[in-house]
């Protein structure tokens, strides 16, 4: 007699799900590290465009220079702006998404465990049942020669 688990379909729809999750958590890992990636882009520029304006004024700069770096540090400051809100919401994403993910594994787990315990009644129905049989035979076998 073949061992058939009765949740099996669940189980691999579970499975199914657990696997679609993994994947969005990754995409969304993917989508989060591009935008923190921007953003220390963005930082980066702004520190080393700070750190040569304050050279240059050191050596004398003209006006126009100056309005013209605060023009684009203000720029690069909406830029850095938008950047973190961005980093920010993919990483209420990202954690969004691995949340659902441990709750598929959690339940993918309770299905697993579950078949093993239904495996290991159903090994032990089996074993009781040879036994069982082994017993009738060895009776009967014994009354055969009892004739």
């Amino acid at each position: 007699m073949k061992y058939a688990y009765r949740f099996q379909k669940i189980l691999e729809l579970k499975e199914m799900e657990k696997d679609q999750s993994l994947e969005a958590y990754q995409l969304s890992v993917a989508d989060f590290e591009q935008a923190a990636e921007k953003l220390y882009t963005c930082l980066k520029k702004k520190e080393m465009l700070e750190e040569k304006t304050l050279f240059q004024l050191n050596s004398g700069m003209p006006v126009q220079e100056i309005r013209h770096f605060q023009q684009f540090v203000s720029n690069l400051e909406k830029t850095i702006s938008h950047y973190q809100h961005l980093t920010a919401s993919t990483r209420e994403r990202m954690n969004e998404k691995q949340q659902v993910l441990t709750e598929k594994n959690i339940e993918v787990k309770k299905y697993e465990k579950m078949r093993e315990k239904h495996r290991e009644v159903y090994v032990r129905w089996v074993k009781d049942t040879e036994i069982k049989s082994m017993d009738d035979l060895s009776v009967q076998s014994y009354a055969m020669r009892g004739n």
